[in-house]
């Protein structure tokens, strides 16, 4: 901003001085009061295209008042008329339109009218006045239309500007989710699985006399685990919480894994059946593989941290075009009750809709059920 005002003053600086010198009318006050107004218009043109636009008018009416011809300085019309079509408001914008085509009006009229009605009318004088005032609207609209055009140009240039804000604000947003869906899948199901078998293991040594009083510090100890993980795991809602609002780069979990995560499940206790009927064919594309894994993850979490005991049943159908995964445990009463989505089901349905598929979950008589249906190839 102060570089665009120093520009101004040096801009209104050169055209006094550029336009004092040619000042020879008589009375020689009244081109030096129209020179300052003109001077003004051009040192506020940007700053203040509305006042700008007065001031010419004024500067002009005075001009007429002292009976003095078109002159050099008259150029500063121009510059008020372009700037404002380029920086005015929607109304300077078309007043400077309007003054335009009535400036060019008054212009002719002022040449040519009084000067000639009391001499009469005649086809000469009516054909030099409608050059005059051709002439004189193609010059004036000429300065107004390239500022509209550099008002266009710079509408544009700020459109793509906000453009390319909002897709790195959706980029960023995205990155996010993805952050908050990795942490879930990942932290939130290893931290279940510990849960699970600290808790497991202290029930089995209080349960045995003998076993406790010969493992009093590994129930203590565990008992910590315990303690230690469900705090950290509601560190980890909490911040699911606030990053909700992309895929990392790196190795990523395939169907390979699965076994893995089977193993996981059933060493804290959960009697796992796992179905695949029909088995793939080909390999599946990765982020059907990706997805895949997730959500089996996902949902074997929630079983394990919600459901009433075993068995848990997977079943997993390998189709032409598509997979179908169907994952059920007996539901306590809290996972069968109506209850707002967590973070788990919401990075479920949005694994799904990655891939271009769908999942529902839901409370099924003493059931809870997660199905899902992910197309392959060409259908993604």
């Amino acid at each position: 901003m102060p570089r665009q005002i120093a520009f101004d003053v040096v801009v209104a600086g050169v055209y006094v001085l550029f336009a004092a010198p040619l000042l020879s009318e008589q009375p020689i006050w009244a081109g030096i009061i129209v020179l300052l107004v003109f001077a003004a218009a051009v040192l506020l043109r940007r700053k203040s295209p509305a006042i700008a636009l007065g001031l010419a008018w004024v500067a002009a009416i005075i001009q007429m008042a002292g009976g003095q011809h078109p002159a050099p300085l008259d150029v500063a019309v121009f510059a008020v008329l372009y700037t404002a079509a380029a920086y005015g408001d929607r109304l300077v914008f078309w007043l400077g339109f309007a003054s335009a085509l009535v400036g060019a009006a008054v212009a002719t009229g002022y040449l040519y009218g009084a000067n000639r009605l009391g001499n009469g009318l005649d086809w000469s004088s009516l054909t030099l006045a409608a050059a005059v005032y051709v002439a004189a609207t193609f010059a004036l609209l000429l300065a107004w239309t390239v500022g509209a055009l550099v008002r266009t140009a710079l509408r544009a240039r700020a459109n793509r500007a906000a453009q390319m804000r909002a897709e790195a604000d959706a980029l960023a947003e995205q990155e996010r989710v993805r952050i908050a869906r990795d942490m879930h899948d990942v932290v939130a199901h290893s931290l279940a699985v510990v849960i699970a078998q600290a808790d497991g293991a202290r029930y089995a040594a209080t349960a045995d006399p003998d076993a406790a009083a010969a493992a009093r510090g590994t129930v203590a100890a565990l008992e910590t685990i315990a303690t230690t993980a469900r705090g950290a795991l509601a560190d980890v809602r909490m911040l699911l919480t606030q990053l909700r609002h992309s895929q990392a780069d790196g190795p990523q979990p395939t169907i390979a894994d699965l076994e893995a995560l089977y193993a996981q499940v059933r060493a804290a206790g959960v009697d796992l059946c796992v179905f695949v009927d029909p088995a793939p064919q080909t390999d599946p594309p990765a982020a059907v593989q990706l997805a895949v894994y997730r959500i089996l993850q996902e949902a074997l979490t929630n079983a394990l941290r919600h459901g009433s005991g075993s068995p848990v049943e997977v079943r997993l159908a390998w189709h032409p075009d598509r997979a179908d995964l169907d994952v059920r445990n007996p539901a306590a009463p809290a996972q069968g009750e109506s209850a707002s989505p967590g973070h788990g089901l919401i990075g479920m349905r949005e694994r799904a809709q990655l891939v271009g598929g769908r999942l529902d979950a839901g409370a099924e008589p003493g059931m809870f059920v997660v199905r899902a249906s992910l197309p392959l190839g060409d259908a993604a």
